[in-house]
C-alpha cells in the first residue's frame, strides 16, 4: 500500500507543471517589452559631429535622387556639353549597375528577414499504394490512399529578435541606396575632372602651338641672317634647335590631348568622332567660371553626404544587431497546425475522411549551447564599436575634404591676379626683347630665355584655371553632390576669380 500511494506523486508534480506553463510563458512574453540592448554611447567630439539624416526619406540625399536635379545643378556652369557628357557617363557606368545590384540584393534581404516573423504555409499532397499481406492464402486488394493538405507554423517572435533582423536589413537597404547617390556623384565628378583637363590641354595645346609658330619664325630668319654673313654659323643651329624643342613641345601636348579625348570616350561610352565634333563645336573658357561664390559651407550639409548616411545606417543596424543577438538567448515559442483530407480505396470500398490539429505550442528554453549565444553577443557588440568608429571617421574625412577645397579655392583665387601681372608682363617683356633681337642689340640665347619665361607664365595661368576647376569639383564631392542654399542664389560669376574665399568652421550647432 505505501508503494502504490507514492507512485501518484510524480504525476501529480507533472500536472502541476502543465498547468503553470502557459503562464510562465506569459511571462516571457511580458519581458519582451524590455529593449533586449541599449545603445552604447558615442563618444564623437563636437568639433566633429554632425546631425543625421532621418531614416527612410532621401531628402538629405544629394539632388533628392532625381537625375534631373543632377543635370541641373551642373547646368550652372553654363556649358551644355559637360552636362551633356554626364548625363551619359552615368547611364554607361558599371559603378552605377554595381550600386543598383547592391540595392535589389538589399531589398532582397529584408524581404526575407521580413518574412521571418510571418507564419508559414505548405501544400502537401501524397498517395501511397500498397498491399496487406494475405489472409488465409487470400490474396488482399491492393489499397489506395490519396491526402491531400495544409501545413502551418510560426514562431512567435516574444523578444524582437526577427524584428530587430528586419529593421537592421532596412537600415542597410537605405544604406546602399545611398551609395548609389554616392555612385552618381563620383561618376558626375570624375567625368568634370576629364572634361576640364581636356579644356585645360587644348589651352596648353594652343600655347604650344603658338610658341613654336614664334620660335619656327625666329629660325626662318636666323638662317636668313646666318647665309647673309650677319650671324655665325652657331646662332642659326641654336635657332633650329629651339623650333625643334617647340615642335616636340607641341606634339606631346596634342598627345596628352588625344589621351584625354579617349578617357572621355571610355567614360561615356561615345563614338570618339562624335565626341570630338562636339568639343569642337562648344569650345570653353575656363577663365568664365559660373559657380556662386562660396563665403562658407554650413555644416548640416555634410549629412547629405552619401558615406556619413550610410555610416550613419550601418550604426543603426549594427546596434539592432545586437538586441537579435541577445534575444537568441531568449526563450522561443512555435505554434503549428494542420488540415487534411485523405481517401482511402480498397478494391470497391473507398473511405474518405478530414482531419485537422491546432498545435504543438512548443516553448523551447535554452540551457547550455557552450557560451555559443554569449560569444555571439559580444561579436555583435564588437560590430557596433566599429560601425560607430567608421562613422566618426567618416565624418571627420568629411570636414577634412571640405576644408581642403575651400583651402584650395582661398588660394586659386589669391594667385589668380598675380598669375595674370606675371603673364602679361613677360608677354610684355618678351615683345621688347624680340624687337631688341630683330633689330641686333641682343643675342638669341637671351630671346630664348625669355620665351621660356613666358611660356612657363603663360602655362602657370592655364594650370592655374585647371587647378582653380579642381577645387569646385572636389568641393562638390567633398559636400556630397553639391549643395542648395536656403535662400535664392545669387547670380552666376563670370570672371571675378579672385574674390576672397573664407573656409568655414564646421562645427555642429
Amino acid at each position: 500500500m505505501k508503494r502504490s500511494e507514492r507512485q501518484p506523486q510524480p504525476s501529480r508534480r507533472l500536472n502541476l507543471w502543465l498547468r503553470l506553463w502557459p503562464l510562465g510563458a506569459l511571462w516571457l512574453a511580458g519581458c519582451a517589452v524590455e529593449a533586449p540592448f541599449a545603445p552604447v554611447a558615442v563618444a564623437i567630439p563636437p568639433a566633429w559631429q554632425a546631425p543625421l539624416p532621418a531614416a527612410g526619406t532621401t531628402a538629405a540625399l544629394p539632388h533628392r535622387g532625381s537625375l534631373a536635379s543632377l543635370a541641373q545643378w551642373w547646368q550652372q556652369q553654363n556649358d551644355p556639353l559637360l552636362v551633356e557628357l554626364i548625363m551619359a557617363a552615368e547611364a554607361a557606368s558599371p559603378s552605377i549597375v554595381s550600386a543598383l545590384s547592391n540595392i535589389e540584393q538589399a531589398r532582397a534581404s529584408r524581404v526575407a528577414s521580413g518574412a521571418a516573423m510571418l507564419p508559414t504555409l505548405d501544400a502537401v499532397g501524397s498517395v501511397t499504394r500498397s498491399r496487406p499481406p494475405p489472409v488465409s492464402r487470400t490474396i488482399s486488394p491492393i489499397t489506395t490512399t490519396r491526402e491531400a493538405g495544409l501545413q502551418s507554423s510560426w514562431e512567435i517572435d516574444l523578444f524582437g529578435q526577427y524584428a530587430a533582423s528586419r529593421d537592421a536589413d532596412q537600415q542597410r537597404l537605405e544604406g546602399s541606396q545611398a551609395l548609389w547617390h554616392a555612385a552618381r556623384v563620383s561618376v558626375a565628378a570624375e567625368v568634370a575632372n576629364q572634361y576640364y583637363s581636356l579644356r585645360a590641354c587644348e589651352k596648353l595645346l594652343a600655347v604650344a602651338r603658338a610658341d613654336a609658330a614664334s620660335r619656327e619664325e625666329t629660325s626662318r630668319l636666323a638662317e636668313l641672317s646666318t647665309q647673309a654673313g650677319f650671324q655665325a654659323p652657331a646662332t642659326a643651329a641654336l635657332a633650329r634647335a629651339s623650333a625643334a624643342e617647340g615642335r616636340g613641345n607641341a606634339i606631346q601636348q596634342r598627345t596628352l590631348c588625344d589621351l584625354d579625348v579617349k578617357a572621355l570616350v571610355a567614360l561615356t561610352a561615345m563614338a570618339e568622332t562624335d565626341l570630338r565634333q562636339k568639343l569642337a563645336q562648344a569650345p570653353a573658357d575656363l577663365a568664365q567660371e559660373s559657380p556662386a561664390p562660396v563665403v562658407s559651407v554650413p555644416a548640416e550639409v555634410l549629412a547629405q553626404r552619401p558615406d556619413i548616411f550610410n555610416a550613419a545606417r550601418e550604426v543603426d543596424a549594427a546596434h539592432l544587431e545586437v538586441g537579435s543577438a541577445r534575444a537568441e538567448r531568449y526563450p522561443r515559442l512555435n505554434l503549428s497546425g494542420s488540415i487534411a483530407t485523405a481517401e482511402s480505396k480498397t478494391g470497391h470500398f473507398s473511405q474518405r475522411f478530414d482531419t485537422w490539429s491546432v498545435g504543438p505550442l512548443q516553448l523551447t528554453i535554452p540551457l547550455f549551447d557552450g557560451g555559443a549565444s554569449e560569444a555571439n553577443v559580444e561579436a555583435a557588440k564588437a560590430r557596433y564599436e566599429n560601425a560607430a568608429a567608421q562613422y566618426r571617421g567618416s565624418v571627420r574625412q568629411a570636414v577634412r575634404e571640405v576644408e581642403e577645397a575651400l583651402v584650395n579655392l582661398q588660394s586659386t583665387a589669391e594667385r589668380n591676379q598675380d598669375a595674370m601681372v606675371a603673364a602679361e608682363g613677360y608677354l610684355a617683356s618678351f615683345t621688347a626683347t624680340q624687337a631688341r633681337y630683330a633689330s641686333g642689340l641682343i643675342s638669341l640665347v637671351e630671346l630664348e630665355d625669355v620665351r621660356r619665361t613666358l611660356l612657363a607664365a603663360q602655362s602657370a595661368v592655364v594650370n592655374l584655371q585647371r587647378e582653380r576647376r579642381s577645387a569646385w569639383v572636389a568641393l562638390y564631392r567633398a559636400l556630397g553632390g553639391g549643395w542648395t542654399a536656403a535662400s535664392p542664389p545669387p547670380p552666376p560669376m563670370t570672371s571675378d576669380v579672385s574674390a576672397p574665399i573664407t573656409p568655414a568652421l564646421l562645427t555642429a550647432p
